[in-house]
């Protein structure tokens, strides 16, 4: 049967169908091929392009049944770029990518009408992310650095500071003090993070799991203590660095869940759970403290 045969048997719906899931494999293509003239890592360069080649095969397999070029989408060529370009290569593809789930539905559609499409694209998308498991990202190898560093800051701060706020009951103590304790305890996780990585690699890999830790710790300690620098009421201020928290482990934990395929929503509750409870209790021990050393502030 001649390929225009099998075109005349498209009906309408389904041609758009593939015309649409074309303009995203250009587009794709194009986000692919721009990402991997930026990059200087040679292998992740080399990666982008062997993507970007399938994303042009794809492309070419449709057209061959539409009979039709189509043009990219400017907007997502320019969103995912930069969104590749500040917060990594791994994120930004694995989010794109996630949106081409949709295409097992769109296979099964078309399956009777172009024999093998399927088959064939499934397996296109397998090695796709083979490859993207390829690509080498500093910071993602750190990324459990991250974690301690960013989990002990929000657990550890944000119990200070709930307990802090009953018992001083002061937004400037409060956030003085939180900030003394808080930088105090960065450089504290920072020197600890190092001693235990030194004993298992080298000093430089050492030295960047302690940055990584340190920093993390030392970047949420300003984000929850900021609204008590800002904001008068100290009840105000600590819903607002509750609900900080909570941002933080939101943002972080979709971020991680995206980049490392991980489950978000277990991640995410486990964390929000254990950091709003240790500030309850902490709010629960400022008291305490307050009424029993008879603490006026």
């Amino acid at each position: 049967m001649t390929e225009g045969k099998k075109e005349k048997q498209l009906d309408s719906r389904t041609k758009k169908m593939i015309l649409d899931y074309q303009k995203n494999e250009i587009t794709e293509y194009k986000i692919y091929t721009r990402l991997a003239k930026r990059i200087k890592d040679k292998n992740n360069k080399k990666v982008l392009e062997e993507i970007g080649r399938d994303e042009l095969k794809h492309y070419e397999f449709w057209k061959k049944h539409t009979g039709q070029d189509v043009k990219p989408s400017k907007w997502k060529v320019f969103f995912y770029y930069w969104i590749a370009v500040i917060f990594g290569l791994t994120f930004g593809i694995k989010l794109m990518e996630k949106g081409e789930e949709e295409a097992q539905v769109i296979y099964k559609q078309v399956a009777d009408k172009i024999p093998g499409a399927a088959s064939i694209m499934e397996d296109e998308y397998r090695h796709e992310h083979e490859l993207l498991n390829l690509l080498e990202e500093e910071h993602l190898q750190y990324v459990g650095s991250v974690v301690l560093g960013l989990n002990d800051a929000l657990v550890e701060l944000t119990g200070t500071l709930a307990g802090l706020s009953f018992a001083l009951k002061n937004t400037n103590l409060i956030a003085i003090a939180g900030l003394i304790t808080g930088i105090a305890a960065s450089f504290s996780m920072g020197a600890s993070e190092y001693l235990s990585t030194k004993s298992e690699s080298d000093h430089g890999e050492a030295l960047k799991s302690s940055m990584y830790t340190g920093g993390a710790y030392i970047i949420t300690v300003f984000f929850l203590v900021l609204p008590f620098l800002l904001l008068a009421g100290y009840m105000t201020a600590l819903l607002v660095t509750i609900l900080l928290a909570i941002l933080i482990i939101f943002v972080f934990n979709y971020y991680i869940a995206v980049a490392k395929d991980l489950d978000f929503k277990k991640r995410f509750l486990e964390m929000a759970t254990i950091s709003l409870g240790v500030a309850v209790l902490s709010f629960g021990i400022g008291y305490l403290v307050r009424v029993f050393l008879g603490v006026d502030v």
